[in-house]
């Protein structure tokens, strides 16, 4: 039986862990004390928090970057689709608008047109145009209008500027106006200012007439205004037709020749007025077209 030792003599780690202990109870004792007399402890954790700032900036900048991200692409789809609905919104003002500015105008010819027949005291009929045929050999207006509607072959065409045409055919519900611009139209006119009687021509094209064997004693001049004379019969007198821009000597010199502007405007305009207050004509000889204005009666716009 082994002998007894006694008690074991304690360890230097264990005395070492102990005051090690000890001195961190009594370190943490005065800082608390310290802390809760000087509150210097919350000052040091401001100034940490300060220097963790830019730490704690770049571990959310990722966050914030993504973020922004999709603020804008959302932003930017918004603004998209608001530009397109605002260009759309444009354009269909600008068709609105240039709709309105074209029904305003025509509003202004259409008053042009009945202010004319006003002033006169004619007896007219506004006919609606469906077809125009401007071809430098021939000048035509097919009306929306026909013989249903009291159109007659012969018929004076004007306008609020002045003389257009004739009616040449009237089918039941549309008829043919030959133009004054026509190759193979004539029309007798005077001129206004000392009534010189003249002879206008069409030259195929829609705003240009020409007078032809003007003689070099008559009294005509640039500016002059002509109207229809009414010889023939086949156009009331006083109507204008157009007024004299130019006059030339001819290849012989022994005439004039004049260009004249067309006082109609029969390149433009929706509606024309047919005057009602004429006898038909429909009996003229078709040999009467050139010294009265007529065409032949078969010529129709193709």
């Amino acid at each position: 039986m082994p002998a007894y030792a006694g008690p074991a003599a304690p360890r230097s780690s264990d005395v070492a862990g102990t005051l090690k202990l000890l001195a961190y109870l009594a370190l943490s004792v005065s800082l608390i004390v310290l802390d809760h007399r000087g509150d210097w402890l919350a000052q040091a954790r401001g100034y940490a928090s300060v220097a963790m700032q830019p730490v704690w900036w770049l571990a959310g900048l990722p966050s914030r970057l993504g973020e922004s991200m999709r603020d804008d692409a959302a932003t930017r789809a918004r603004l998209s689709e608001e530009n397109r609905l605002l260009r759309n919104e444009l354009l269909l003002a600008a068709a609105r608008q240039a709709r309105l500015q074209v029904e305003a105008e025509e509003n202004a010819r259409l008053r042009g047109l009945l202010g004319a027949a006003e002033r006169g005291g004619l007896d007219v009929q506004l006919a609606p145009i469906l077809d125009v045929d401007l071809d430098p050999t021939r000048q035509r207006l097919m009306l929306n209008y026909g013989a249903r509607s009291g159109v007659r072959r012969g018929q004076a065409v004007i306008d609020a500027g002045g003389l257009v045409g004739q009616v040449i055919e009237a089918t039941p519900t549309t008829a043919v106006v030959l133009l004054i611009t026509d190759p193979d139209h004539a029309v007798p006119v005077a001129v206004a200012r000392t009534g010189v009687r003249l002879i206008v021509y069409g030259t195929g094209r829609s705003d240009v007439l020409e007078l032809r064997n003007v003689p070099l004693s008559s009294d005509v001049r640039v500016g002059d205004i002509l109207m229809t004379s009414g010889l023939g019969g086949r156009f009331p007198p006083g109507f204008p037709v157009g007024t004299i821009a130019a006059l030339r000597p001819d290849d012989s010199r022994a005439f004039l020749v004049g260009d004249v502007d067309a006082a109609a405007q029969l390149d433009r305009g929706r509606d024309v007025l047919l005057l009602r207050d004429q006898a038909p004509v429909g009996a003229a000889p078709p040999g009467a077209g050139d010294a009265a204005g007529a065409a032949p009666s078969g010529d129709a716009p193709r």
